[in-house]
């Protein structure tokens, strides 16, 4: 958006900048050549003469005509063309056709002789005809370069509140998937560890204060995020038992770094749902770090043979994290991910800068 605002500041820049060449550099030109301000100021004078009729037509159209008129809804752009007739014609009848006898300069008339004087002056209001029209079609086709610049600007703006909204309810299911599968994990723990079930009522407390507040920013520190992560893994991990080896390695950086909140949390889950075996030897890696500017996201699980409907890499919270990369990361993140023997491989990158 900030490029089509700086596209139409250079339009009007640059026709600021032309209108004032065509009246300002006959007149420089003489008195830098000739040093006779008084010269120069009957040059400006002339000039002014001639082309202020064109920047009077070129103005009433780009300022008013054109956006009025012609853009201005159906049954309009007839006045448009009914006023710039109106404009040409009255020019032509006040610059060629005065009061009295039309007289024509001598050196002119010395020149191509008095028998062609008016061929000479048919090709003047010819000439001059071109002109004005050639001033209307340049007010015309710079309006109709601005109007584009700001219907895509609008385009834009309706896209980026159109992705803010989806942004907002992929983040909404997000939230309540994450609590129904924690719940799940608590409440088989109550049936083994009540104090530890205790413990980790507390431990959810937090989780669902930061899902719940913290997460509504758009980014947050990253920080926090593994914070939240680490929280998770250990919830998470509380169902799993002696076959299972879960191994984490979230490093938090020794700089601020801002990321979007609860983007991985979907693969965690997943790893956790189709990588653990109760009654297999089973495990659940994931690390996160800073890799330069990027940020090394990694979740390998174990692999099982696919029964039924189970489909690992898919699944309704895998789909909205995809989205959510899309929206909040175009053109800035990797999602890489395969199944290779007993493994399965994740890996998500992005740029954080």
């Amino acid at each position: 958006m900030q490029n089509l605002k700086r596209r139409n500041l250079i339009l009007n820049t640059t026709q600021i900048v032309v209108w004032a060449g065509v009246f300002l550099v006959p007149a420089l030109v003489t008195w830098t050549t000739t040093g006779h301000m008084a010269q120069a100021w009957g040059v400006f004078g002339h000039t002014a003469k001639m082309v202020l009729p064109l920047f009077v037509l070129y103005g009433l159209n780009y300022y008013f005509l054109v956006p009025r008129f012609l853009y201005g809804g159906k049954g309009k752009a007839k006045w448009f063309y009914i006023c710039n007739v109106i404009l040409v014609l009255g020019w032509a009848l006040f610059r060629y056709f005065p009061r009295g006898p039309v007289e024509f300069p001598e050196e002119v008339v010395e020149q191509f002789g008095k028998q062609n004087m008016w061929a000479f002056l048919v090709g003047g209001i010819i000439a001059s005809f071109f002109i004005q029209v050639l001033m209307i079609l340049m007010a015309v086709g710079i309006r109709h370069i601005m109007r584009a610049n700001e219907t895509q600007m609008q385009l834009e703006e309706e896209r980026r509140k159109t992705a803010e909204a989806e942004l907002t309810w992929l983040k909404h299911q997000l939230n309540p998937h994450f609590l129904f599968n924690t719940l799940n994990n608590i409440s088989s723990l109550t049936q083994i560890d009540p104090d530890k079930a205790q413990e980790s009522i507390g431990q959810l407390s937090d989780l669902l204060r930061y899902a719940l507040y913290d997460s509504e920013a758009e980014k947050v520190q990253l920080a926090s995020e593994i914070e939240f992560m680490d929280n998770y893994i250990d919830l998470m991990a509380l169902r799993c038992n002696e076959q299972t080896t879960v191994v984490k390695d979230l490093q938090v950086p020794s700089r601020p770094v801002e990321v979007a909140p609860l983007l991985f949390i979907s693969l965690v889950e997943n790893a956790f749902k189709h990588g653990v075996n109760a009654r297999y030897p089973s495990f659940v890696k994931v690390s996160m770090q800073m890799e330069g500017d990027d940020l090394v996201f990694v979740c390998d699980n174990s692999l099982f043979g696919k029964q039924g409907t189970d489909r690992i890499g898919s699944g309704i919270g895998l789909e909205n994290m995809e989205r959510r990369l899309e929206l909040l990361y175009p053109g800035r993140y990797t999602y890489e991910h395969s199944a290779e023997g007993d493994t399965y491989h994740v890996k998500v990158t992005l740029k954080t800068a």
